[in-house]
């Protein structure tokens, strides 16, 4: 008997110095670095359609409660998800050399990368790894710290003529707290880690941003995100990015239990403008606000705990010029309900300077609505640079041009658009049109406020056109007009 208790004591001492060595392991190789980043998003995103403003591409989810397992979402995420070694100037150090360490997410053929800003901070050389282990070398496109994103595109010289994995946008928007989402990414160096979880909130703060223009509007989730996952992907069912990993909350260093990634709305719109400009072009309001307390609603004597209460207009702003007061209460941006500053920021961080937005508000008592045309800091509606300009010298040269391959609508769809209108079947990446956020399928049915019918009358008015070229029309899959503007030399 006592030989048994003697077993038994040295098989639990064993085990107890086992598990002591593996957390001072743990604990001496882990330093805690922000990641993953989630955000809240408000209700089912209602499309108003500023110009050159990019349709979403709205996943069609069709019954994810009944999934049954992630199979090909993993198949169709991991691919794309890269890992991402920033050099030694980094201030954020990996657990395994010093130097830092990350994820990033493949947006498009040229190579271009999407991750976070503190992955490639002060990074002085930045080595690419994808899941079938070839391997790149990458420049910084350009870094928007008021986000935590970045930009990064595998030079063209190693990349040459080989194809990569590309992760389609989804629609972070149509994101509902309850539904299921997978992080993709890297933790602790361990390549192509996808974990589930569901969407536990939208639209979070957490405060961890310290530029004075910082947008935290997050998606709160409990899928498993360690070190090594920031910059990664944060995918739907059916495998596309709703969001950038970012951030976790944390006393260990490690997970437990919450974080928070970028929606992938705001993500693709400041990659887009890094990749045009080199630089964000945020439009602004001009109104400081406060959100709705039951003790704010009592002091201004608002009767309502929806939306956001401007404190202040500022002079020559946005908010002015489109006539929002001291006062009022925002409810709503282009029919999306905002009810935290954090939404509203989000919603306004979607355009840029020169954007009309619709904006709806409570005024002593009554429900208004105003157009709204934003500005930059220096309240005018001036980008970093002008648009793309074209001159069109010959006719046959004005669709290779514009970088696009179009047709006219066949009977069918006339009768079933009840309109004439161009189909666009094929843009060029980086193109012209490219550059305005059109997308394939859309349908034009004006050239300047002129209606047109086919490609020769497109080409025409295109060609003959002076100045501004703004193209009008719609798309079959998403509500509303939408307007792509160019310049003509």
């Amino acid at each position: 008997m006592k030989n048994i208790l003697g077993a038994i004591l040295i098989s639990i001492l064993s085990s107890a110095i086992t598990l002591a060595g593996y957390k001072y392991y743990i604990d001496q190789q882990v330093s805690p670095v922000k990641d993953v980043v989630i955000k809240d998003r408000s209700q089912a995103r209602q499309v108003a359609n500023p110009h050159n403003q990019s349709p979403y591409d709205i996943p069609n989810v069709t019954n994810i409660t009944n999934v049954s397992d992630f199979t090909q979402a993993a198949n169709v995420a991991r691919p794309a998800v890269v890992h991402i070694q920033g050099g030694t100037g980094s201030r954020y150090e990996d657990m395994l050399g010093g130097t830092s360490s990350g994820s990033g997410v493949i947006v498009s053929l040229e190579g271009y990368i999407v991750t976070n800003n503190h992955v490639i901070d002060n990074a002085t050389e930045i080595k690419v790894t994808l899941n079938d282990k070839r391997k790149f070398t990458a420049k910084v496109v350009g870094t928007d710290p008021s986000t935590d994103l970045a930009v990064i595109k595998i030079k063209s010289k190693e990349l040459k003529d080989q194809e990569i994995p590309v992760l389609e946008f989804g629609n972070s928007e149509e994101v509902q707290v309850g539904e299921w989402v997978l992080a993709v990414g890297n933790p602790f160096n361990l390549t192509s880690t996808v974990t589930a979880g569901i969407v536990s909130a939208k639209g979070r703060n957490i405060d961890i941003l310290e530029d004075n223009y910082s947008i935290e509007s997050f998606i709160q989730t409990d899928a498993a995100v360690n070190p090594g996952n920031s910059g990664g992907a944060l995918i739907d069912p059916e495998g596309k990015l709703v969001g950038i990993n970012t951030a976790i909350i944390t006393r260990s260093g490690r997970y437990e239990g919450y974080s928070f990634a970028i929606p992938s709305n705001l993500v693709r719109k400041v990659m887009k403008d890094l990749i045009e400009f080199g630089e964000v072009q945020r439009g602004f309001l001009g109104v400081t606000i406060e959100d709705i307390s039951s003790e704010v609603a009592k002091k201004y004597d608002l009767g309502t705990l929806d939306g956001i209460y401007v404190k202040q207009v500022n002079e020559g702003s946005a908010a002015e010029d489109g006539g929002l007061e001291e006062g009022d209460v925002i409810t709503h941006v282009n029919d999306v309900k905002v009810k935290t500053s954090p939404e509203l920021q989000e919603q306004i961080a979607l355009f840029r300077p020169g954007n009309k937005i619709s904006v709806d508000f409570i005024r002593d008592g009554q429900t208004k609505t105003t157009e709204i045309t934003l500005k930059n800091r220096s309240n005018t509606t001036d980008l970093g640079e002008k648009r793309k300009q074209k001159s069109f010298n010959t006719k046959d040269a004005v669709l290779a041009d514009m970088g696009i391959d179009a047709r006219k609508l066949t009977e069918k769809e006339i009768k079933k658009f009840k309109t004439q209108g161009i189909l666009i079947t094929k843009i060029k990446k980086g193109s012209l049109i490219d550059d305005t956020n059109m997308e394939k399928e859309f349908i034009i049915t004006a050239i300047n406020s002129t209606k047109v019918e086919n490609v020769e009358e497109m080409i025409t008015a295109i060609y003959e056109a002076k100045g501004e070229v703004v193209l009008d029309g719609f798309y079959e899959e998403y509500p509303g007009e939408y307007s792509y503007i160019f310049d003509k030399e």
